[in-house]
This record gives C-alpha cells, structure tokens and sequence, in this order.
C-alpha cells in the first residue's frame, strides 16, 4: 500500500513547500504528483494535507508519514550505498574544480558527507579560477567540474543541479533601492564589483549588459563575497551575486537585493562530468547529496527545468 515514492514526494512538498517545484525536484507534471497524493489519500482514506496552503499545512496524518520519512529514506540511501560497496564501486578517484566563488557554502557539507560515507575514494578539490577547468576534465586530469556555464565537449556531460536567480547588491541608501527592477542602463554610471573572473565568464556582462550595449563606469573586483558587500554597504559600488549567497546578507538589513532586468537573470548550475563516469555508484551518490544539500541549505534556489542545453538524464 505505502510506497517509498510516496515518502519523497511527501518529502519534497514539506521542503519546497510547493506542489509545482516538488513536482520539478521530483521530475514529474504537476498532474502526475497531484494524481499521486489523491492515489494515495484515497488508498488510506485519510487527507494528507490541506489543498491550497501556503505554507503546506499537513494532518496528522501527513505528520505521521512525514516521520516515517526521516527516519527511512537516510536509512535507504545508506543501504544503497553499502550495496555499492558490496558490488565493487568503493574505490576510486574523485578530483574536482569550481568556477564559483559562492558554492563553498554548499559544497563543503556535501563534502563532509560524501568523505564519511566513501572514505576509500580519493578526494581532491581546486579552484577552477587560476587554470581552464572543463578542458582539464576532458584531458582527464578532473573528474567533476561545477560550473555555471557549460561548454559543448566531447565526451563531456553536464547534470544540473540546481537553478538560481542573479540579484543585484546596492547600499540601502542609494537611488536604486527603491526600484522596482533594475534596468541595464542604469549601471553605466555605476562601479560595479565582480569575482576576478573574465568579463565573458559572467552573466551581468554576458547575459544583461553586453546585449543592451552598456558598460559600467568602472569595474572592481574582490575575491571574498563578504568583502564585496562591506563595498557594497558603504557606497562603493554594487554586485551581482547568486540570491543564496546575497540572501543572509539582505536578509539583515546590511544591504538591499534588486532583480537584474522586470523579469529577472535566472541561471543554472551544472556539474560537468566525464561520460564514462556517470554511472559510477559514489558519483551518482556525490550528485545525490550535492543537490539534496543545496536544496537544504540554499535559499531560494529549484529544481532546474527538465530540457537543459547539454544535460543529459536525471538523477532521481
């Protein structure tokens, strides 16, 4: 009667908080996952949440499955991983790079996880910013690149993990603050700040200023998030950066986040992998824990949509 798809679903709606991205998370319609829960509440003759919530509101008896599925679903992950064991996908190697400055907020717990879970895999980890990651994946000196912006490789596979939303930073005292939206002609006369990265490796400049033909006043670049909004918060300019990274920071009050364009700069974050990899058991575990981390973690980052420019299948 009880399925362990019907605990992640479950699952997913009590951490999306939403029967659309749960049903993107999941990989489903929305009619498929809805069709799913009256399925099941029909099954047990018992309503498991109250329809057109926000946020969800479980019953008593959601709560309850909701228990089961804390307590089950850590213990099923583990036990396909002993499995993996069992079957030889123990050892192996596991060197990877990132082209984002704000990922360690995320990637080091699925780190954690995966060094105590494949403790015989060896483990290495680069900044991608000193050297070109994705053609070092395709020579074989890497095995996972994380990136934002996808190059078409052979051999080369990219699996999205999440999708997020670029946000500009301003000081709450300047003009912009108080718009709606910030339009690219409104950055020609501002400093804006950047990661030390090349102008065409970043989305402010690929994707919002360049196809409007407008250039900053001046540009400046830090390495550290933390600095950038210190600059930021004392007038010194304004940057773009990822809503999660900027979300605890305008979440204070020490600055003031603005959407880049009325409908907003939206970009996905892929992990590039060799082909012939993909299927190995501790990457497909790696995958796994790296998109349940961010979703954990991050704030307002979903599920990528289905048809992604060269990303191939899930990982469910």
């Amino acid at each position: 009667m009880l399925e362990i798809r019907h605990l992640k679903t479950l699952h997913a709606l009590r951490e999306t908080d939403s029967l659309v991205e749960a049903a993107e998370r999941l990989h489903l319609t929305q009619s498929a996952l809805s069709h799913q829960f009256k399925e099941l509440e029909e099954r047990l003759g018992l309503q498991l949440f109250v329809r057109k919530t926000r946020p969800v509101r479980f019953t008593s008896a959601g709560l309850r499955l909701l228990q089961l599925a804390d307590s089950l679903l850590p213990q099923l992950r583990s036990a396909e991983r002993d499995l993996a064991r069992l079957a030889g996908g123990t050892a192996g190697r596991l060197h990877m790079a990132i082209e984002c400055h704000s990922c360690f907020q995320w990637l080091m717990p699925t780190i954690d996880q995966f060094r105590d879970a494949w403790p015989e895999v060896e483990l290495d980890l680069a900044s991608g910013f000193s050297f070109a990651p994705l053609p070092a994946l395709a020579r074989g000196d890497l095995d996972l690149v994380v990136t934002s912006d996808p190059i078409e490789l052979p051999g080369i596979t990219y699996v999205p993990l999440f999708t997020y939303e670029a946000l500009l930073a301003v000081a709450n005292q300047h003009a912009l603050a108080s718009r709606p939206f910030v339009r690219a002609e409104d950055l020609a006369s501002e400093t804006l700040i950047t990661y030390p990265v090349e102008h065409d490796r970043l989305d402010i400049f690929t994707r919002f200023l360049e196809p409007a033909d407008v250039e900053p006043a001046q540009v400046r670049t830090s390495e550290l998030t933390v600095m950038m909004m210190q600059l930021v918060a004392s007038g010194r300019g304004v940057c773009c950066v990822p809503n999660w990274a900027l979300h605890e920071y305008s979440a204070r009050g020490y600055v003031t986040a603005k959407r880049l364009g009325e409908k907003g700069l939206f970009a996905t974050l892929y992990a590039g992998i060799r082909a012939d990899m993909l299927d190995s058991p501790f990457m497909r575990d790696f995958l796994l824990t790296a998109k349940d981390t961010s979703f954990a973690t991050l704030e307002g980052v979903s599920a990528a949509p289905k048809k992604q420019p060269l990303a191939e299948r899930p990982l469910v």
